[in-house]
């Protein structure tokens, strides 16, 4: 007995020298986020926080046609996954955030003026801030909704060179 005891003994000492003489050769953590929701569909976590890069734009693309030019559309998506439709068929995307000068655009920040945001569907259509899209057809499975944006001058006076950001939320509903 007394030599099980001292082999025991003997191991667990060999044991603790052995984490003692570990080195940490680099650590991290991983933060896990999310929600559950209540919905037919999972969305995607790339379709929030994503950004939409519009570019350099210039000022002068900005400034023609009455201070209302436009630059080029760049398309961005939101992901809907795992879908088990049952009884909803569609699903409609309200977008919302800061106004700009124009009803309807978003508005910038920074030290960029005299231009915002326009959100348009997947057809090009301009979207209303605060106001539902045109509902999209889905199927079970997965779902990409397809949107747009550009920015547009005001109109009101020449636009202001600078940097600028802006930002949109969006909230699904489902018929």
């Amino acid at each position: 007995m007394k030599l099980n005891k001292f082999v025991a003994a003997i191991v667990l000492s060999g044991c603790v020298v052995s984490v003692a003489q570990a080195k940490d050769q680099g650590h991290g953590t991983i933060n896990f986020t999310g929600s559950i929701i209540d919905a037919p569909c999972s969305i995607s976590p790339d379709s929030d926080g994503q950004t939409v890069k519009l570019g350099e734009i210039s000022n002068v693309a900005l400034n023609a046609n009455g201070n209302t030019g436009t630059s080029t559309p760049r398309p961005f998506e939101i992901k809907l996954e795992n879908c088990s439709l049952g009884t909803y068929t569609t699903v409609t995307t309200t977008f919302t955030g800061a106004e700009g000068a124009v009803a309807d655009h978003l508005g910038i920040t920074g030290t960029a003026s005299g231009a915002s945001i326009v959100l348009t569907d997947g057809s090009g259509n301009p979207i209303s801030l605060g106001k539902p899209t045109n509902g999209h057809m889905l199927q079970d499975g997965s779902n990409t909704l397809m949107f747009s944006a550009y920015l547009q001058g005001d109109g009101a006076s020449e636009v202001v060179p600078g940097e600028f950001s802006s930002i949109a939320d969006f909230t699904m509903a489902y018929q």
